[in-house]
């Protein structure tokens, strides 16, 4: 114990995906892929938007934030991932990985308060049509924006604080593409008893609570979407609400299995396989259900490539 206390660890060791060279090849390339679609996605969709005067409407401008943040927290541990399979080495400084937990953390956080506003928006304009404008003001959406990111700042700065009281003398070697902190709890000969609790409190309110908030406002949309005679206006609410819904679903579902279970209660490689769906593909999922399947944004993206066609 002795030796193992006088060691201070620099740097950690990130396994990556899978330790089988070939396979690890073949989803580097896949994950490259992913990466670029999700960031040429979501920075042209905030392109469109910004340049449409069409969607300058509070749904489109939570949507030019859902991009921005789906954009960001893929970027801080994708290209660190590919760089390190390109140069043949994993390590991560001790102040890198603390970094790249926080700035994850800080995004998927501020996502969750973002989709709950998003989920509200849709529910003031489906339930309360008429006063939808009155409510939904350009100012108020910038509070509810401001309140996201600064919940998920918030909510990282506490974390960085917790790890950075926690010691860590080795092992160093973290199984995963990027630094999670159930792992990093695992890997300190601390007591970590208090910042696990901190952890699971924090995590477990902010999902909950969020996932409450889009919970009830889809169920008043259905109620409300139940009450129109209208067949058609009812299957398009519909269609609405469930493509929302869908995404909600699943990116609160893999961050609470991932988070609020207990570290010990998947294996790694499940738990790998729930961080890959919601840091890889539900960025792209979202582009796809927000934006490749709404009418306004596809009409946008045609007006804008015909003015780009014609003015050569």
């Amino acid at each position: 114990m002795a030796d193992r206390n006088l060691t201070v660890i620099t740097e950690f060791i990130l396994l990556g995906l899978t330790e089988d060279p070939v396979l690890n090849t073949v989803l580097s390339v896949l994950c490259l892929l992913i990466y670029v679609i999700t960031v040429a996605g979501n920075l042209w969709i905030i392109v469109i938007i910004l340049a449409t005067d069409q969607l300058h409407s509070p749904k489109y401008f939570f949507l030019t934030h859902l991009a921005f943040l789906d954009f960001c927290y893929s970027s801080v541990f994708l290209p660190k991932m590919l760089i390190n399979y390109l140069v043949g080495q994993n390590s991560i400084s001790y102040h890198g990985c603390l970094l790249q937990y926080s700035f994850v953390n800080m995004f998927l956080t501020a996502e969750c308060f973002l989709l709950a506003a998003m989920a509200y928006d849709r529910y003031l304009a489906i339930c309360s049509p008429l006063y939808y404008r009155c409510l939904m003001t350009p100012t108020f959406c910038i509070y509810l924006v401001s309140a996201s990111y600064l919940l998920g700042c918030a909510n990282s700065l506490t974390h960085l604080r917790s790890l950075l009281n926690l010691t860590f003398c080795g092992p160093n070697v973290i199984d995963h593409y990027f630094c999670d902190i159930p792992l990093l709890f695992q890997l300190s000969c601390s007591d970590t008893h208090d910042s696990e609790v901190l952890f699971i409190v924090l995590s477990g309110a902010t999902s909950i609570t969020t996932f409450l908030i889009v919970v009830s406002s889809y169920l008043g949309i259905l109620i409300t979407v139940l009450k129109i005679h209208s067949a058609r206006g009812s299957y398009k609410a519909l269609s609405t609400c469930a493509s929302h819904l869908t995404v909600v679903t699943l990116f609160y579902g893999t961050v609470i299995s991932t988070y609020l279970g207990t570290s010990s209660s998947f294996p790694q490689d499940t738990e790998k396989i729930l961080s890959v769906f919601y840091t890889l593909l539900l960025p792209v999922l979202n582009l796809f259900i927000y934006s490749v399947r709404n009418k306004e944004a596809k009409e946008a993206m045609r007006r804008m490539i015909k003015r780009k066609i014609f003015a050569q």
